[in-house]
């Protein structure tokens, strides 16, 4: 699967040159006309992720709308590639908050809900109750930034656990050869904070609770988007091209609107 999913998005990357190399990325445009329609769609754009930001509540839930729109921006260039089935699920590990924060962020796009916010451990080398240090090598033991594809349900050692596969190149392509995996763990919880002042740390997986396992991981499998952010580190993604986002965002819009007619 992983061959297969990566061939996909390698096929996509270097095919389609309209896909930016940083985030707020452009294309170039060809005219004053192109850079007139470019400015009315970026904030037609900005417009549309603050509008469902705000409907799905995600600043009383403690996640920036800054985070909220580059992950939105990553899920609809991979929505574009064909890399996702049929669900519209966004996820984002919010590593700018610490792990005492409920950071992990389980969005229904389609029916503008969280679905779940709940806490999720970073990598025991990224730092200790704030990851500040993160590292896509194998053993490293610390969180890889960027965004992954869900894979497949498997039984591991940590029980019931969902494959992941990172799709940024030297960000979290490796994450298949270091088993990076949601995957449940005790350490993860009320009673982990409450004797440590932070959660207990996994060795680069994004665990979350033993509890909440099962639900998280029936919700977000089968090919859906989990975005893990650091605002402070140096990242760049191909999946970070707002003019992309905003074209696919806004038909999809134009094609709803149409349809409620």
């Amino acid at each position: 699967m992983k061959k297969y999913v990566l061939g996909i998005a390698t096929f996509f990357l270097t095919g389609m040159s309209i896909v930016g190399t940083s985030w707020k990325a452009m294309d170039r445009p060809r005219s004053q006309k192109d850079a007139i329609k470019n400015i009315a769609a970026d904030s037609l754009y900005s417009k549309f992720i603050s509008n469902i930001y705000h409907d799905i509540h995600l600043d009383s839930a403690g996640l920036t709308e800054q985070v909220f729109e580059k992950a939105l921006t990553g899920f609809y260039n991979m929505k574009y590639s064909g890399l996702l089935h049929t669900k519209s699920i966004l996820t984002i590990a919010d590593f700018d908050q610490e792990s005492t924060k409920k950071r992990l962020y389980i969005i229904d796009l389609a029916r503008k809900k969280l679905i779940l916010n709940t806490w999720v451990a970073h990598g025991q080398n990224s730092g200790g109750d704030k990851p500040s240090t993160f590292s896509n090598n194998i053993n490293s033991n610390q969180s890889s930034l960027g965004f992954y594809l869900t894979g497949e349900i498997y039984y591991g050692k940590h029980g019931r656990s969902l494959k992941l596969d990172g799709m940024d190149q030297g960000f979290n392509n490796n994450a298949r050869e270091r088993s990076i995996v949601v995957h449940g763990a005790n350490y993860v919880s009320q009673k982990s904070i409450d004797e440590l002042g932070r959660l207990g740390r996994s060795q680069g997986c994004p665990a979350v609770s033993a509890k909440l396992a099962d639900h998280v991981i029936n919700t977000i499998s089968d090919r859906t988007v989990l975005f893990i952010n650091n605002s402070d580190q140096l990242y760049y993604s191909s999946f970070l091209n707002e003019t992309l986002a905003a074209s696919v965002a806004l038909n999809q819009q134009q094609v709803f609107a149409s349809n409620m007619d």
